[in-house]
């Protein structure tokens, strides 16, 4: 788990919707820029041009620079994410222009630790309940809840268990 929420959050944005090397790569280079990681104010008085620049999308800087505005602007408090609940942090997060549930689910598993989450719309999850339970097809939300309510309150663990199963499954049918 990483203890800063700021950096967390904007590792979930750069990796949404890339390979782990590519996104590895781009924020390698973004880090780069500053020497460090940067905070909220360094980022928003870069040039959208030079964040570009690294790899990162016009949207990806977009909402990257969002969440920045948000803290700057004390509408964001990260501080007090900890102590609010899993459907509270996800509510204040998906509020975020590039964030979503499942990236506020991320949050929640990665960051926060928190043990009883489960990520419905997560691809990896579905494609493992699918292989452990012999379905023909990933199964709908409503099944994965069902086969999920005995893993209450760990269904975190849980969830990480089927996305490792998942590598046992490489290279077959």
């Amino acid at each position: 788990m990483r203890s800063d929420p700021f950096r967390s959050l904007v590792e979930s944005i750069v990796f949404q919707q890339l390979s782990g090397s590519a996104a590895e790569a781009i924020l390698s280079r973004f880090i780069a820029l500053y020497g460090k990681f940067p905070s909220p104010g360094q980022i928003l008085s870069t040039e959208d041009s030079r964040m570009k620049q690294v790899g990162l999308s016009s949207k990806k800087v977009e909402y990257i620079k969002g969440l920045c505005s948000r803290i700057v602007d004390r509408e964001l408090d990260l501080g007090q994410l900890r102590n609010m609940g899993d459907e509270q942090v996800i509510g204040q997060l998906i509020e975020l222009n590039g964030i979503g549930r499942w990236t506020a689910e991320m949050f929640l598993i990665f960051h926060l630790g928190r043990p009883d989450v489960l990520p419905l719309s997560d691809l990896g999850l579905r494609k493992a309940i699918q292989r452990v339970y012999s379905f023909p097809e990933p199964p709908p939300p409503a099944v994965m809840m069902g086969l999920a309510e005995p893993w209450r309150p760990f269904r975190s663990v849980a969830t990480w268990y089927l996305w490792k199963s998942l590598s046992q499954f490489k290279g077959i049918g």
